[in-house]
């Protein structure tokens, strides 16, 4: 043999080899399985003390695994929240404002690219709302989407190598499925419409469709998270044996329009928001066997958690069922009750059963969580604003690793920082103190206490100007300490500022 020869064979046999371990590697790779629900509440859940909704499911997850009591998203209502999970980012660093367009830029790593260029078989089953095509200076949120043929960039482009869906809430138009690029059921003679909403509100306030009966019809309203469920197992099943798989299960319970299926209804007494729930529970439960019957439970990383918190209802609220506990706020409010999930975590002989983790975390820390788990190294850039937290989860320390969090409700801020909450402006930045939105269950009607607010929900004249408290002396965030606390608040608004105005990229560490 020629010295060169003997060096080729060298060479392709350590090519067989790199091979061999990649292949080995990828054997022993962990699924990850990540289930969020819409506008679930802590007060929900059984495994968080519901005393009227029974959720066995979810509550196994949390006697096999450990349950977050501190666990915030990055946003009050779904949108940023989502973006900030598939990112790893904060959504007020999106570089403008936001039409409709697919919110991920075509090069940001995502969640699941990362997972994707490892080897991974990457599906996302369920609501997305993260919008669809590029941006334009007269772009209209949703109406120039071409609906009757191939959609433009969105879900796949994050990385996803399927999608199947809803392209928005399911209370917003178009009220369809889409598979990958194309709208379910779709009959070419019988094309979609999706007309302004500013002309035809609907029932919700977000616009109608029309036409495509078979498309209307493909997507039954009480079967949306059955149904996803359905193709989340089937993806499940044709990737066992062959690739590891990362799944982003999203489902439209408890959102709004509440629509349990006939088989559910009447199963609590809370009348169909309890049963919508117990609905989805039931979705977690069938997922959870079908893991068990593939054998696949064991090496699979589960997360179960919300986009944001509730948003009370006046008839649940009105037999005594508090969807956020006793936090502050609701959905789109960036006090406590806004922003404060369950966050579960299943990995069996990983993370240690029937255990709580104390320290504050967020939805954001979920890509690098997963990606350590899965002992991926990502790319520059991938996940700038996010930390990762596994060694809390698996109980290797009990100690902080996240110290601050940005959170954003949908008519102002707060930043969390160790224990305290900083919010620069009057009220819940949100639907709870806005007196325009008399649509919503407000803070006079919550029974809760604050001490910028009279008991009938009108602000005090004395009240100061912004807000500062303590959640380890004062979890319910009923009193403003901000006039006793000068240079924390100070503090704390400069930091504020810096993160908002993108002085800083980074959490602090």
């Amino acid at each position: 043999m020629t010295i060169r020869y003997k060096l080729l064979m060298c060479w392709v046999a350590a090519i067989g080899f790199a091979s061999m371990a990649d292949s080995s590697d990828m054997s022993d790779a962990p699924n990850v399985l990540l289930i969020i629900a819409d506008d679930l509440g802590i007060g929900d859940v059984g495994a968080y003390g519901s005393r009227w909704i029974n959720t066995p499911n979810i509550d196994q997850l949390a006697a096999e695994g450990v349950r977050a009591l501190d666990a915030h998203a990055t946003a009050a209502v779904c949108t940023p929240s989502r973006y900030s999970i598939l990112a790893g980012r904060y959504y007020h660093r999106y570089p403008r404002n936001w039409g409709g367009e697919a919110l991920i830029e075509a090069d940001r790593p995502t969640i699941a690219s990362v997972f994707r260029d490892h080897g991974y078989a990457t599906g996302y089953f369920g609501k997305v709302h993260t919008g669809w095509g590029e941006p334009g200076p007269e772009r209209k949120y949703r109406q120039d989407i071409e609906w009757n043929g191939e959609l433009p960039r969105g879900v796949l482009e994050m990385g996803f190598d399927t999608y199947f869906g809803t392209p928005a809430s399911h209370n917003e138009p178009p009220f369809v499925f889409v598979e990958d690029r194309h709208v379910v059921g779709l009959d070419a003679r019988d094309p979609l419409e999706v007309p302004d909403p500013a002309v035809e509100r609907g029932p919700w306030g977000w616009g109608v469709s029309r036409g495509a009966a078979g498309a209307h019809a493909a997507r039954p309203v009480d079967q949306i998270d059955q149904i996803v469920t359905e193709k989340a197992i089937a993806f499940i099943k044709a990737s066992a044996g062959k690739k590891p798989f990362f799944i982003n299960l999203a489902y439209v319970a408890p959102h709004v329009p509440i629509a349990p299926a006939e088989a559910f209804k009447g199963r609590t007494k809370l009348g169909w928001y309890g049963d919508y729930v117990e609905q989805m529970d039931w979705s977690v439960g069938e997922i959870l066997r079908a893991l068990e019957a593939l054998e696949l439970a064991d090496n699979t990383l589960v997360i179960f958690t919300s986009d944001n918190g509730a948003i009370y209802h006046r008839e649940y609220l009105a037999k005594g069922q508090n969807s956020n506990l006793d936090w502050l706020g609701q959905k789109t409010d960036a006090w406590e009750g806004g922003v404060r999930v369950p966050f579960i975590v299943r990995w069996p002989g990983k993370v240690p059963a029937g255990k709580d983790v104390e320290p504050l975390l967020s939805l954001m820390d979920i890509p690098t969580t997963v990606w350590a788990a899965a002992g991926i190294t990502p790319p520059d850039g991938a996940a700038p604003d996010a930390l990762n937290v596994l060694d809390l989860l698996t109980g290797k320390t009990t100690e902080a690793i996240r110290n601050e969090l940005y959170m954003i409700g949908i008519t102002g801020q707060a930043l969390r920082s160790g224990d305290w909450v900083y919010i620069p402006t009057q009220g819940s930045a949100g639907i709870t103190t806005d007196p325009r939105m008399s649509w919503a269950v407000q803070f006079g009607a919550l029974g809760l206490e604050n001490s910028d607010y009279n008991a009938d929900g009108t602000l005090k004249p004395d009240a100061p100007p912004a807000q500062l408290y303590n959640l380890r002396s004062d979890p319910r965030q009923s009193t403003n300490v901000i006039l006793e606390h000068p240079q924390k608040a100070a503090e704390l608004a400069a930091r504020f500022h810096a993160i908002k105005n993108f002085r800083v990229t980074v959490p602090q560490r």
